[in-house]
């Protein structure tokens, strides 16, 4: 079957959070895809509907073993079921692994540019954020390992937020790179959160590896978190897994997501995922190869009408990181701008870190009509910028 991704789906006065922002005519900012889900995600949501009440769930079989399949006829690793854990969000897993296993006043640490939500994370729960900021050597990005073991060796880091495959760049990142990562922290002591719900948005012929599989050390402590949330644009529908296979890490952290109450499906919730995992491969992969044609046509535009702007290479997300410094190192009035005057929402490089001020990040996963309509508005936002910064500096 093939799918119509060049469907324009309204979402306008829908209380959606993307589109229903003040001024966003172009949202092209919070993750989420503007695509008509996979039909046999409608069909079981239906099905849910139809069943007329909606009281306390159950997580059904079918949850894990749905996940089991995919990753090991995806991405080669198997998981016993009893390594996994039912949590409403990849982010609630990430708290609940912050609150169990690092106390107030000790520090996390995160590379950056990255999410920002990271940053939000750690700081509500009382505990320090320091940074392995990532190396941008001719547009591409590292990993500077040698910060990264002067920070790991610290006694007050005790915990690494792993972004894999890494939002905002897109970077999938080498098996030398995360064996390198888990032998670090291993040698430390610092617990691995391996943040993977980006890891099926990957360009065809592409595919990113998860953390646990690397190596035994890697496996063993770490925990992994995974959704169809992103890749399948179900994220009002929340539900994660988290994967973790050392038995002692395992009961403190689903104790703490017990306490915490993130463990309790909503009644939509394991539906959606099953049906995701089951019968959603061949809309996933449609939906890549759209996505990445969209990439092709940003990146040709941009080299054309716009050559001052340069495209991070990357193979995974659907979010592109886009460096503006040659026209500004800091990219938050440009990004105002573009909001206020144009109705082009794109994310400001500065909420991913110090590091991300020349940049902001566009999100690509909708109709190419959209995508094209936002090139022409970021042109003329940046011919304006341009101008008014001249006349300032007049």
């Amino acid at each position: 079957m093939k799918y119509d991704f060049d469907q324009e789906i309204i979402r306008k006065n829908t209380d959606s959070l993307k589109w229903d922002s003040e001024n966003a005519k172009l949202p092209m900012w919070v993750a989420d895809m503007d695509f008509e889900v996979a039909p046999c995600i409608r069909k079981a949501l239906q099905n849910r509907v139809n069943v007329g009440a909606y009281g306390y769930s159950l997580i059904p079989d079918g949850f894990y073993k749905t996940i089991q399949r995919w990753w090991l006829e995806r991405h080669g690793i198997g998981f016993d079921s009893e390594m996994m854990q039912f949590c409403i969000g990849v982010l609630p897993g990430i708290t609940s692994a912050i609150r169990r296993f690092t106390a107030p006043g000790e520090s996390i640490l995160i590379q950056s540019p990255v999410y920002h939500m990271f940053y939000h994370l750690v700081e509500q729960a009382g505990r320090r954020v320091v940074e392995n900021p990532l190396r941008y050597t001719n547009h591409q990005y590292a990993i500077d390992f040698e910060d990264l073991e002067s920070k790991l060796a610290r006694p007050d880091v005790t915990m690494m937020i792993l972004c894999n495959p890494q939002n905002p760049t897109g970077t999938i990142w080498e098996r030398d790179d995360l064996a390198k990562i888990g032998e670090l922290c291993q040698r430390y002591h610092v617990l691995v959160i391996s943040d993977e719900i980006h890891c099926d948005i990957v360009q065809p012929g592409f595919s990113y590896i998860p953390f646990a599989k690397v190596n035994e050390t890697c496996k063993n402590n770490s925990i992994t978190l995974v959704s169809a949330t992103k890749a399948f644009n179900i994220a009002g529908i929340e539900s994660a897994c988290a994967i973790v296979p050392d038995p002692a890490i395992r009961e403190r952290f689903q104790r703490q997501v017990q306490v915490d109450g993130f463990s309790q499906p909503n009644f939509f919730s394991a539906d959606a995922s099953i049906a995701a995992f089951e019968a959603g491969d061949d809309w996933l992969d449609q939906m890549n190869a759209y996505v990445f044609e969209n990439k092709k046509t940003v990146v040709e535009f941009c080299q054309e009408s716009l050559p001052k702007l340069h495209i991070i290479d990357s193979h995974a997300t659907y979010l592109l990181w886009v460096d503006c410094s040659q026209i500004t190192d800091n990219t938050d009035d440009l990004c105002d701008l573009l909001l206020k005057k144009y109705g082009l929402y794109v994310s400001k490089g500065s909420d991913f870190g110090e590091n991300g001020r020349p940049f902001f990040r566009m999100n690509i996963a909708c109709p190419t009509q959209q995508v094209l309509e936002s090139l022409l508005a970021l042109r003329k936002g940046l011919q304006a910028y341009k101008i008014r910064k001249a006349d300032s500096i007049e």
